[in-house]
């Protein structure tokens, strides 16, 4: 099947409109970014695109009928064929990589374009969000290579207050999710709300307060005293939902841009200028995969699972340390509590890590990531500063063994973190090795009230979706991020596209992963973690799958498992 060539160049001018959209605004809130959007654009279609090439690689999407991605072949069920780079499920994008697609024999650079050609089944809205994705982040690298502050003419302000070194670090993640072909889209965010609200562009964002009778309130934990007027509770809340969703809702404003903070990489999520809590807002609009609202029974559980966590993580706290969630509340809406009016106060990762003299705390996200500009990701920018520049093996053995024992002896427990790399931060001395880990964001553990019963722990007074005691959907949770995820990052980031360096830093991972399991009890639910972590195919999230079903619960799918790899065979387990 062959398309007319005007058919192509509709294709191609439809797949660029958010492009010129994204332009037409920029010229008038930032025009001084407009040479640097242009120029971002070409990088920004080639990384969107290579997201996109690995889920036609690896995702069981409709319409395809074979893949290979040893030889980067695709058939479509129509019989037309796609030929790109070999590509493992965990390669990061590299900067200057040829990610050219071709379908049959026409070449495609624009990740939009291809998907519109290929006319897979319920991928119209995919299609304009990739648009959207190319363009944003064209926006964001420019915005972060204009430096801090870039966003100022949007309304965001330079701030004020002392600097957040962990904020700082988060903002440093200019191109978003490493896998997700959506890691920039932001609909329903115009360009003016992108610069002044997205961490990239480094806004000082100043969150609203909005004033609602304590009875007419869900609250969880102890409400500060501050945010308490007479018997009226104030949430605080993200300039954009007050903007866009509030007035829906019967709601307005109590005070405008009252509490000054620094939006961290979830975008959502804000650390106040003058320190103390983290505060994790609703934002109502889609952002890679997910609405970002806040679930009543997230605010319900946050409290008691904090609880929870602080006990069964107790002998773990020199390892391990959980972000508490301090207080939460949700506003009534027709009586029911509104996931679109809602606010969590988190414990930061600082204060939970308590870093001494050199330390400092960062996302495993950024230690992956490159910063503006394309250098080399800020591990190996990190190790190179502290003089061991070729020391990427022995950091990750040192990382492996940190992180791997206690995450399996928490699932062990019956406890199974979504640890990816924005969740799960790690405290580097002021060499860059790895002391100890910080675990945020709790609405995404699971819990098996029958594993922690048999330890002695009580999930009794925690309800909700974060309760399963299926052990396929525990070990899914923990073992698709940890290693599917976390790991993939930073063994790419390391090898930097060296299979043999790659298998080589996986057999480190392996390792300590085997050593974390012969230290704890052989029973059967340890034995079956065990063979099901060292099985021939890991399940990992099947990000645009989830999008073409238009569905915001995950969707997992088994690719290879690179801790069994042909290179180390012999090892226990394998």
């Amino acid at each position: 099947m062959h398309f007319a060539p005007d058919h192509h160049t509709g294709v191609r001018d439809a797949a660029r409109a958010p492009e010129a959209a994204f332009a037409a605004q920029l010229a008038d809130v930032a025009p001084g970014l407009l040479a640097a959007y242009h120029r971002e654009l070409p990088p920004a279609r080639a990384a969107v695109l290579a997201r996109l090439w690995r889920a036609l690689l690896h995702e069981p999407l409709p319409g395809i009928t074979a893949r290979d991605a040893d030889t980067g072949r695709v058939e479509l069920a129509d019989g037309r064929l796609l030929n790109g780079p070999p590509r493992l499920p965990y390669d990061l994008v590299i900067p200057g990589e040829d990610t050219t697609v071709r379908l049959d024999d026409r070449a495609h650079d624009h990740p939009a374009a291809l998907l519109a050609a290929l006319g897979l089944p319920g991928a119209d809205a995919l299609v304009a969000e990739l648009g959207d994705s190319v363009a944003s982040l064209a926006l964001s690298r420019a915005g972060a290579g204009a430096g801090a502050g870039a966003g100022a003419g949007a309304g965001a302000g330079s701030g004020s207050g002392p600097a957040d070194p962990l904020a700082y670090v988060e903002q440093g993640v200019v191109d978003g999710h490493p896998y997700h072909p959506c890691c920039r889209s932001r609909p329903g965010l115009s360009v003016a709300e992108q610069l002044a609200y997205a961490p990239e562009h480094r806004p000082v964002v100043g969150l609203d307060l909005v004033a609602v009778p304590a009875d007419r309130c869900r609250v969880a934990g102890e409400w500060p005293d501050r945010l308490r007027e007479g018997d009226r509770l104030l949430l605080p809340v993200h300039p954009w939902q007050s903007a866009h969703v509030l007035p829906e809702l019967g709601h307005r404003p109590y005070a405008t841009g009252a509490i000054p903070a620094r939006p961290l990489m979830s975008v959502r999520t804000l650390a106040p200028l003058d320190g103390g809590p983290h505060l994790k807002t609703a934002l109502t609009t889609r952002m890679t995969s997910a609405i970002r609202d806040i679930s009543a029974s997230g605010v319900e559980n946050s409290a008691p699972l904090s609880a929870l966590l602080a006990h069964v993580v107790a002998d773990l706290s020199g390892s391990l340390r959980i972000t508490r969630n301090l207080a939460g509340a949700s506003a009534l809406v027709r009586g029911e509590p509104s996931g679109d009016l809602a606010v969590l106060f988190r414990e930061s990762p600082s204060a939970a890590a308590r870093p001494g003299p050199g330390e400092r705390v960062l996302p495993v996200a950024a230690l992956a990531a490159r910063p503006a500009g394309d250098g080399p990701p800020l591990i190996r920018a990190l190790l190179a500063a502290a003089g061991a520049p070729d020391a990427g093996a022995d950091w990750l053995a040192a990382f492996a063994g940190l992180a791997v024992p206690p995450l399996v002896r928490l699932l062990s427990r019956g406890v199974a973190p979504a640890a990816h790399g924005q969740n799960l931060l790690v405290v580097l001395d002021a060499h860059a090795r790895p002391r100890r880990l910080v675990y945020r964001d709790l609405a995404d553990v699971r819990l098996s009230p029958s594993r922690l019963a048999r330890h002695g722990f009580d999930a009794a007074a925690v309800g909700g979706r974060v309760i399963d005691d299926d052990p396929a959907v525990l070990r899914t949770m923990l073992f698709g991020h940890l290693f599917g995820t976390t790991f993939g990052t930073l063994v790419s980031a390391l090898a930097d596209r060296d299979r043999t360096a790659g298998a080589r830093l996986w057999s480190i991972v392996a390792a300590a992963a085997h050593r974390a399991y012969d230290d704890l009890p052989a029973t059967p639910g340890n034995r079956a973690d065990r063979a099901a972590l060292f099985a021939p195919e890991l399940r990992v999230k099947a990000l645009t799958l989830m999008r073409l079903r238009g569905v915001d619960h995950d969707a997992w799918i088994p690719v290879p498992n690179p801790l069994v790899r042909e290179e180390h065979p012999g090892q226990p387990g394998a």
